[in-house]
């Protein structure tokens, strides 16, 4: 089943780097592929948008977390003048000073809050492609109720088709006196109800064009064309071993690994509540200059002065009022909740590959079924066609061919959209799908 795993796990970001596809306000003239359409829909979507906001802000939090490694360096200055009296003295009073202060240790606090930066970093990471991923299955699905809506205006044309041929049989038979009336109220009853079912068929297929162009952010009005897609796949041959797909849908699902980074993240910050209580040492130094300039006889005196000083200092907090105490009880039970909720997401990822595996091989034998009752229901309207034709089989038997014959194509074509859907819900539910897309676009 490797060939249809839909890898949109971390999608590259390139896709929010091309301004051309976010800021136009026209479609290609030609048919879009599946692949093309996931691209412009990535490009411009605001909620996966968002979601890159979101992990491109944890990242600068990281990146800033990395600070605490650096010496803090301040600089100040001054100048006053006293006032005595309701007088301003004469002299005035200039210093500036520079220091410096280094964290030399603390007990690990410093790497433990630096690596729950990095676990909530790369959990963002993950949640960000599971955001991706929702949208892209959500989109793959609107692509394929297209299609499936497109196929059915054809199904209900060709429909309409036969039931225009029974229609001006029948009135020719009557005319001949080889039937009665009946056959030619019944045969306008068909023709009438495959002209309704055309006009059915073709809103549902603009209900199903709206819903794909507001996913790629454009007006449901807008037109746009996609490609159909190949019948070559969802042959048993792909079928992998179920307890292969859930080992590496354990490996791949972001929703999955979001949860573990997480947990890892709750242990750094359950350590580092800890590490809050014990001492940590800085190293420290200071340079500082001042100047009196004093009115003298004949000139202006100056008095230069500078001082420096340089310390090792400790510092461990005593009480706080019992916050550190409950700050460690609170991070612990963090902690065994990010615990539960990583052993939650593994179960709820087993039985999603379970389900969605199982509902793809139920897929497979529905899309099979959907073309012997096609093919059957084909000849069977071919042949009671050429038997009413020759006064062999009623107009009845007629309509009720025609009438097995649409539901037959409408049941093909929903089987071979499903499976199409089915097929993404796997990928989805394993968390790999950039590779079947790729696949994808070589099929069309």
């Amino acid at each position: 089943m490797k060939k249809l795993l839909y890898a949109f796990a971390l999608l590259p970001i390139t896709a929010f780097a091309e301004p051309d596809c976010a800021t136009t306000h026209e479609l290609p003239d030609t048919e879009m592929t599946l692949h093309e359409v996931v691209k412009m829909g990535l490009c411009r979507n605001p909620q996966t948008a968002a979601a890159y906001a979101s992990l491109q802000s944890m990242r600068f939090s990281k990146n800033a977390g990395y600070s605490s490694y650096l010496p803090t360096v301040n600089l100040s200055g001054s100048a006053s003048r006293e006032n005595k009296k309701g007088e301003w003295n004469d002299s005035w009073q200039y210093s500036a000073s520079i220091g410096a202060s280094y964290l030399i240790f603390d007990f690990g606090k410093r790497l433990a809050d630096m690596n729950q930066l990095i676990s909530t970093y790369k959990a963002t990471g993950f949640e960000f492609s599971d955001t991706v991923q929702n949208f892209v299955y959500g989109l793959v699905g609107s692509y394929y109720e297209l299609l499936n809506a497109d196929a059915d205006v054809k199904a209900a044309q060709s429909a309409l088709t036969v039931a225009q041929t029974a229609k001006d049989t029948a009135d020719k038979k009557f005319k001949a006196g080889a039937v009665a009336k009946a056959d030619v109220y019944k045969a306008d009853t068909t023709l009438a109800s495959s002209k309704l079912s055309l006009e059915r068929a073709k809103n549902n297929r603009e209900i199903a064009k709206g819903n794909l162009l507001t996913k790629l952010s454009f007006p449901a009005t807008t037109d746009i064309k996609i490609a159909d897609m190949s019948s070559t796949f969802g042959t048993e041959a792909e079928n992998e071993n179920i307890e292969e797909l859930i080992e590496l849908a354990k490996q791949k699902k972001p929703s999955l690994l979001r949860a573990s980074a997480q947990k890892d993240a709750a242990w750094h910050k359950r350590n580092s509540a800890f590490l809050k209580n014990l001492p940590s040492f800085s190293l420290s130094g200071r340079i500082n200059w001042g100047e009196d300039r004093l009115p003298g006889v004949f000139e202006i005196e100056s008095r230069d002065r500078v001082s420096g000083s340089i310390g090792i200092s400790a510092s461990m907090p005593i009480f706080a009022g019992f916050s550190n105490f409950y700050s460690i009880r609170s991070a612990e039970a963090d902690y065994d909740r990010a615990k539960l909720n990583e052993q939650n997401a593994e179960n709820e990822t087993v039985l999603d590959v379970f389900t969605a595996y199982q509902n793809y091989k139920t897929a497979q034998t529905v899309l099979k079924q959907a073309e012997t009752l096609l093919k059957s229901a084909t000849e069977s309207e071919r042949v009671t066609s050429g038997m009413y034709k020759v006064g062999r089989a009623t107009m009845l038997d007629w309509q009720t061919a025609q009438s097995e014959l649409v539901n037959a194509r409408k049941q093909h074509n929903s089987a071979k959209y499903d499976l199409f859907i089915k097929r993404a819900a796997v990928a989805l539910a394993i968390g790999d799908i950039k590779s079947g897309l790729e696949e994808m676009g070589n099929e069309q």
